[in-house]
């Protein structure tokens, strides 16, 4: 029977409801004025100590820079469609060190009364 626990686990790191407006879509009014969007992302981090080494924020990936970078990359400039910004917010992600994987999801708020609209990505290694 192994009674020692385990060193590491798997982490993910996690931004949920993050809402602000961009500059999207193809409709007269979409290129007129930014219109408000949310964003959800996962960061998959892999194995992970359960104990690090230390408590120092340089040595781990720092959500506030994350949330900066979805922000930065959705209102950089006006895009037509969730399909080339979420795939352009995707790819950005995946370059920050130590991610192995990202799924995320960007949802336009004010397109219809009654739905959401949103995208859904998922790429790298989960």
């Amino acid at each position: 029977m192994n009674t020692t626990a385990p060193a590491t686990g798997l982490q993910t790191l996690t931004l949920t409801g993050l809402r602000f407006n961009a500059n999207l879509g193809i409709l007269a009014h979409e290129k007129n004025a930014p219109q408000p969007i949310q964003v959800d992302a996962e960061l998959s981090l892999g194995a992970q100590p359960l104990q690090p080494h230390d408590d120092d924020i340089e040595h781990v990936l720092d959500y506030r820079k994350v949330r900066q970078i979805i922000i930065d990359e959705c209102t950089a400039e006006h895009v037509n469609l969730l399909e080339s910004l979420i795939g352009k917010l995707a790819h950005r992600l995946m370059l920050l060190p130590g991610v192995r994987g990202v799924r995320v999801k960007i949802a336009k708020l004010e397109i219809f009364d009654d739905c959401e609209v949103a995208i859904r990505m998922e790429t790298g290694q989960w």
